[in-house]
């Protein structure tokens, strides 16, 4: 599989330079991360969450784990996870577990852990589990939008 169709657009609409990175098949963004020796905090993971107000997208470095307790705080929501049914009709072009760290190309709601905005350079999923996207620290941030909040919510 390529690069998913929204992303490929999204990328091309914002004008941002990126690389594409193949490595072998792997199930999580951790084995993505290891396969294709990108350290684990500069690759942005995405996690999808819900709740009866609709969808939100955290992204955080794929080393770590959402604090859902600090996430409650910060956006005094109850989020639960979405399920993977939801997640393939979200994300109808990328393959399931592969989803792209960019919520705002696919008009969900996203916050950014600040352990990954910090970074020089991020890499993300490209929609498959075979790629990623690498862009700089200014690009990531074009690509998140100003509306994007941000917070720390990982551990």
């Amino acid at each position: 599989m390529a690069i998913a169709m929204t992303v490929s657009e999204y990328l091309a609409d914002h004008g941002v330079a990126y690389d594409v990175l193949t490595h072998p098949h792997t199930l999580n963004s951790n084995q993505s991360a290891r396969a294709s020796h990108v350290p684990g905090g500069r690759l942005a993971k995405s996690v999808v969450l819900e709740d009866d107000d609709g969808y939100v997208m955290v992204v955080l470095p794929s080393d770590r784990h959402v604090d859902l307790g600090e996430l409650h705080r910060l956006t005094n929501r109850n989020l639960g996870l979405a399920s993977e049914y939801e997640l393939r009709s979200l994300f109808s072009d990328c393959e399931t577990g592969a989803l792209p760290a960019i919520g705002p190309a696919y008009g969900i709601e996203t916050l950014v852990d600040e352990a990954i905005a910090e970074q020089a350079e991020v890499w993300f999923e490209a929609g498959d589990h075979e790629q990623l996207i690498h862009v700089s620290h200014e690009d990531f941030t074009a690509l998140m939008g100003e509306g994007v909040r941000r917070g720390r919510f990982s551990h």
